[in-house]
């Protein structure tokens, strides 16, 4: 009984991490990331004596462009594997998941620009020790699954969001309340936690990092920039996102501006004073450490948005959690990689056709 509890309350940790955490990413990617820093680095030092002539050539404006009610869509699809160790036992835990995105420019004044943005589709596959649970809101009827209501729940979710078009940062973010009433009716025992972890300001910094990608303003190659983030997730602890943002080149193949990242996690464990707050375990204390933060984002300087993005981070360390008076250990092990592109038309429709 114990051990069930412990599992389902790490499963959902499971679930809100690959719906809240924003990790943009291929390891293949990487080989060929390297291969062009080489080229480039080869290149440099053939020419050292023009440098300052290069870089001025070179230098590219990068800003996001916005027009009314010009749509646009997205599609973002993350895998998370995810390995612990509860109790003697191996629970193995692989995620699968695509998120269909539809941004729409409502508004746009000197100081803000309001976007509205709907999760037009969901597709889900997860597999827990070999238990297979699946949900695709584009094909129907729909398997029975337990966690089938909260998937649909999501489909037709709305958010407004408040973007400064200076900075980038997200003044506001508008629908958290009618989005937290749609996932508490299709799952009630989740009310505490989901309001919780999903407060206003925590659904404002999980916006930031998809316009933070470019600075707004003119650089050149292997000039960089940074975005920080802090995510308060109440009883699952605390994120602080470091964004690490080089301007490497234009890439001739997909036309587009290419970006490299490099995130760096800081996990914090929740405070004492916090409580449960709705898991049905207690974390105590946590070492969390995050490993291969690669990835890159190309940009559409014509279009003025991102063209697509791929990027992968490594979480390893161990948990101490109280459960029923009893404290445990958990070793976790996950890897996630995360992978965007953007349309002028929607892929859902092509689907569905």
């Amino acid at each position: 009984m114990l051990f069930s509890r412990l599992f389902a309350g790490l499963f959902v940790l499971g679930i809100l991490a690959g719906l809240t955490i924003p990790v943009l990413a291929q390891d293949k990617e990487k080989k060929d990331k390297d291969k062009d820093e080489k080229k480039d680095k080869d290149k440099k030092d053939d020419k050292k004596d023009d440098k300052k002539d290069e870089k001025k050539g070179d230098a590219v404006t990068l800003k996001w462009k916005f027009e009314k009610d010009k749509v646009f869509y997205q599609t973002m699809t993350t895998k998370t594997v995810q390995s612990m160790k509860v109790m003697n036992n191996d629970v193995n835990q692989t995620q699968d998941q695509t998120f269909y995105f539809k941004w729409k420019p409502t508004k746009i004044e000197s100081d803000t620009v309001t976007i509205e943005q709907e999760i037009s589709g969901v597709k889900m596959g997860i597999d827990i020790g070999g238990t297979k649970i699946e949900y695709d809101s584009t094909k129907q009827p729909q398997a029975n699954n337990p966690l089938g209501d909260f998937f649909k729940a999501l489909v037709g979710s709305k958010f407004t969001v408040e973007l400064d078009p200076k900075t980038y940062g997200v003044r506001a973010m508008g629908g958290r309340d009618e989005f937290i009433k749609k996932l508490v009716a299709a799952n009630p025992g989740m009310r505490q936690l989901l309001d919780t972890i999903l407060s206003e300001a925590a659904m404002k910094e999980m916006a930031e990092p998809t316009f933070a990608v470019v600075p707004g303003k003119t650089v050149t190659p292997n000039e960089k920039w940074t975005k920080k983030t802090k995510l308060d997730m109440g009883p699952i602890g605390t994120y602080e996102n470091t964004y690490e943002y080089t301007y490497e080149k234009m890439n001739s193949d997909k036309k587009a501006e290419q970006i490299a990242v490099k995130t760096t996690l800081d996990y914090k464990q929740p405070d004492e004073k916090v409580g449960q707050g709705g898991l049905p375990f207690k974390i105590k204390s946590a070492t969390l450490t995050s490993t291969n933060p690669v990835g890159q984002v190309y940009f559409d300087n014509v279009k003025g948005r991102v063209q697509s993005s791929n990027m992968s981070l490594s979480l390893k360390g161990k948990l101490t959690i109280e459960i029923g008076g009893q404290t445990t250990v958990v070793e976790l092990s996950q890897n996630q990689t995360s992978t965007t592109e953007t349309f002028d038309e929607d892929p859902l429709a092509k689907k569905k056709g």
